[in-house]
């Protein structure tokens, strides 16, 4: 009998070591397939178009700035942060750094507007946790006008959604073992527009040293065609990516060479361009930092800041493909051994 219960124990002994042992192997295995293409993949039209033809539905009356369709967009935000686990780097439950009515009215002369909030949600870096990559996009549109809805799907309610799929597929590498060495910090800033208030406003209180800031990702129109492109829908316009950083602008070529091979337009890029677009969305409060940013950008079309701007005109699969390239270049920055480089500093 003691020889059986010794024969037992070491039985027992062996298979909890090889348990131990599978496990930690798999856990291995798991942090060594850091394939950024196994989390883009998750980011899909399918999953872009659900949240859009929310977002950009008329219960969310335009999502004028501090108005109450608004506070219903940010709390879809907040809602969907809280339901994919991804933190608030304002701590608990509070994803909202309030952009208070007296700024944005001393901001915006002669229009009074009520306060209004950016929303945040934060990943933290598994090496690098005090350097931060900024993914941005504004959740602000026009609001209701003699009585239509201005939707504002493309305007912004496209680089909303893909935020929110980029942050998803963030959170689902970080829950393989495979997080961003670098913090990442998906800022959706309001009153955009209204001049730029929201990101002013963070960029002039910021939750994260200025510092310490890396890189902003902006994303800003990225569902539609204009029709300069009628005949090649696979493309974007890159406006900023050289001015600050030459090794941004490199990087983010390498990245859409190897994983997308999307047709890059630098049309808007150009110094001398009257429309003068790189003054023109968020990114711009942190260029003016000596952040170096790239801006993401579809182009105007005929329901531009009109009521026809709805989430039906919405090309679903030219916003993956755009979507995925801003979720590559996000993690070669996140992830690459040094920081961007500021080689041209203003």
């Amino acid at each position: 009998m003691k020889k059986i219960i010794l024969a037992s124990l070491a039985f027992t002994a062996i298979a909890c070591s090889t348990s131990q042992t599978a496990t930690k192997n798999t856990t291995a295995s798991k942090k060594r397939d850091n394939n950024p293409t196994t989390y883009a993949e998750t980011i899909t039209a399918k999953d872009l178009g659900k949240h859009l033809f929310v977002y950009a539905s008329d219960e969310f009356e335009g999502r004028n700035t501090g108005e109450a369709g608004q506070k219903k967009a940010v709390n879809y935000l907040k809602d969907f942060y809280i339901n994919e686990g991804i933190a608030s780097p304002l701590g608990g439950s509070d994803y909202f750094q309030k952009v208070p009515s007296s700024y944005l009215s001393n901001n915006r002369r002669g229009m009074k507007l009520n306060d209004s909030e950016n929303v945040v949600a934060f990943i933290k870096g598994t090496e690098k946790p005090d350097e931060i990559v900024v993914i941005s996009a504004h959740l602000d549109h026009e609001g209701v006008k003699n009585g239509e809805v201005y939707n504002g799907a493309d305007d912004d309610g496209s680089g909303t959604v893909a935020l929110l799929e980029i942050a998803q597929a963030f959170k689902k590498a970080a829950n393989d073992g495979n997080g961003p060495k670098r913090s990442i910090l998906f800022l959706h800033v309001t009153g955009e527009e209204k001049g730029l208030l929201g990101s002013k406003y963070y960029t002039e209180n910021p939750i994260f040293p200025l510092a310490n800031t890396v890189t902003d990702l902006n994303i800003d129109m990225i569902g539609r065609i204009d029709a300069r492109h009628k005949g090649n829908p696979n493309y974007v316009y890159l406006i900023g990516s050289d001015k600050l950083s030459t090794e941004l602008h490199q990087l983010s070529e390498n990245v859409n060479k190897k994983y997308m091979n999307i047709d890059l337009d630098y049309k808007y890029n150009d110094e001398n361009d009257p429309n003068r677009f790189y003054y023109r969305s968020d990114h711009y409060n942190f260029a003016k930092h000596n952040i170096p940013i790239i801006f993401y950008f579809n182009g105007t079309h005929a329901d531009y800041h009109r009521p026809t701007d709805t989430p039906d005109k919405i090309n679903y699969e030219l916003l993956e493909n755009r979507t995925r390239l801003v979720f590559y270049t996000a993690w070669e920055v996140a992830n690459r051994e040094n920081r961007i480089v500021v080689d041209k500093a203003n």
